[in-house]
Order: structure tokens, then C-alpha cells, then sequence
């Protein structure tokens, strides 16, 4: 019996809404990796870009669990001597939400090409309005929300 190996013309890319309104933002980047890299589908194969285009709205809405936006601290580096800067989670997130919702689910995507190919199926949005509305994207529920909801 030999190995499946998907070819390009096999994949079928959908589009997914996300409303990040109210959700915790890491389980939230959890759920998204997981879409943009296609492990959610049975013919998922770890060299090939499988993944989905995510779209995802109201992106200043997301929150932190418990005090992590004070007390989490973002480094940057210059490359410089004494080039590094740092500033919390909270005013990264008041100052830019779409880059602090896009370098959360940058750091779950594989370091290399195959992972700057896949981040490039995601748009981030701080608003409720989004131009993708021909590509008719699904409105999508995550399994967070659901449980808190309950």
C-alpha cells in the first residue's frame, strides 16, 4: 500500500469568518493556526500549504485572560547593542490590534517559507467591515465561545 500525498490540485480552499469580539486571544490563535496550516482536514500533509483563508473581524475586541495584558511584556531587538525595546500587552494591543492578533498567530506557524505562505492567507481586521464579501466567507463559531456560553 503506498503513502497518500496530496497534489496541489487536490487542495480545496474554503474562506472562514471569525468574529473576534469577547474571545480569549490565544485560544483564539490556537484555533486559527490550525486553519491556516489545514490540519482540521483528513488529507492534511505537514509539507504542503492545505490551509484556508481566514478572515478575521473586530480585532480590537479581543481580551486577555486574567492580568496577562499588564503583566505580559513584548521584546524587540534592533540588532544593535542596547537596541532592545519592550512594552506590555495591553498598550500593544491599544496602539495596533491587528499586528498583536497577527504576531500572536505568526508565532504558531511553522519558521519557514511553507509558514510566511500560510500567514499570508489570514486578514485581520479592527473593525466590523471587510472588503473580502465576494469570496463569501463562513461565519464561524469557535469552540471557545460555545463552552462560555454555556
Amino acid at each position: 500500500m503506498t503513502t497518500y500525498s496530496p497534489k496541489k490540485t487536490d487542495i480545496e480552499r474554503s474562506w472562514h469568518l471569525i468574529d473576534a469580539d469577547g474571545l480569549i486571544l490565544g485560544r483564539m490563535a490556537t484555533e486559527i493556526a490550525k486553519l491556516l496550516r489545514g490540519k482540521h482536514k483528513p488529507t492534511y500533509s505537514p509539507h504542503i500549504d492545505m490551509g484556508d483563508h481566514v478572515v478575521i473581524i473586530n480585532a480590537d475586541k479581543v481580551v486577555l485572560s486574567s492580568d496577562k495584558a499588564n503583566k505580559k511584556i513584548i521584546y524587540r531587538h534592533s540588532g544593535f547593542p542596547g537596541g532592545i525595546k519592550s512594552r506590555s500587552y495591553a498598550n500593544f494591543l491599544q496602539e495596533n490590534p491587528t499586528d498583536a492578533v497577527r504576531q500572536t498567530i505568526r508565532g504558531m506557524l511553522p519558521k519557514n517559507r511553507l509558514g510566511r505562505q500560510q500567514l499570508k492567507k489570514l486578514q485581520v481586521y479592527a473593525g466590523a467591515e471587510h472588503p473580502h464579501s465576494a469570496q463569501k466567507p463562513e461565519p464561524m463559531e469557535l469552540a471557545q465561545a460555545k463552552s462560555r456560553e454555556s
